[in-house]
């Protein structure tokens, strides 16, 4: 089974091209979604973060994700420390995940794939890049993020030209380029 990982900053596109290569037909594990429900379900998630964070993190019963960014997003130290009780459970997720796929090609999108050494289980890295202020536009629209926040969010992540450093491939989401023929490309290369 050929694993690829799809990475990039906040707003870059990752979840457009995770959707591409899902109507194309490889299976795709999404990190984030895995992430939070792992931090909804899962008891010694849950005790750690409580532990780490104060109790209230979990105000009545479900975690308080917007208290948790303001902890965490200026916080490195305190970011770290979240990152390590979270990604060893998603990994275990998305390895569980593999396992359970069919296919000859599957992909895995999630936006810290090196910081998360999750890049190690992976055979293809993908970095989707798009230029700051179409990102900034983009999470402004999307998630009413104000552009100060996206600022925040990008300073926190890893830079893209290390990113594409370590990436076998570059898509560029910038509205000029078409997407769909960069992921064919990649896709080639994978038969």
């Amino acid at each position: 089974m050929i694993r690829i990982g799809i990475t990039g900053g906040i707003g870059s596109g990752k979840s457009v091209v995770s959707e591409i290569l899902s109507c194309m037909g490889i299976p795709t594990y999404n990190a984030d979604n895995a992430s939070k429900r792992i931090i909804s379900t899962r008891k010694e998630i849950i005790n750690a973060l409580k532990k780490l964070l104060g109790s209230e993190i979990y105000a009545h019963g479900n975690l308080d994700k917007k208290k948790m960014a303001q902890l965490i997003f200026n916080d490195t130290e305190l970011l770290a420390k979240v990152n390590n009780i979270i990604h060893p459970a998603v990994i275990e997720d998305f390895m569980a995940w593999c396992e359970l796929q069919t296919a000859s090609v599957v992909a895995a999108e999630t936006a810290i794939l090196f910081e998360s050494g999750m890049d190690k289980l992976v055979n293809v890295k993908v970095s989707v890049i798009a230029p700051t202020d179409t990102r900034i536009e983009r999470c402004v629209k999307r998630d009413s993020m104000t552009k100060e926040q996206v600022l925040a969010r990008i300073r926190n992540q890893m830079d893209d030209e290390e990113r594409m450093r370590r990436s076998d491939f570059v898509i560029i989401n910038d509205e000029k380029h078409a997407v769909i023929p960069q992921i064919k490309e990649i896709t080639k290369t994978l038969a």
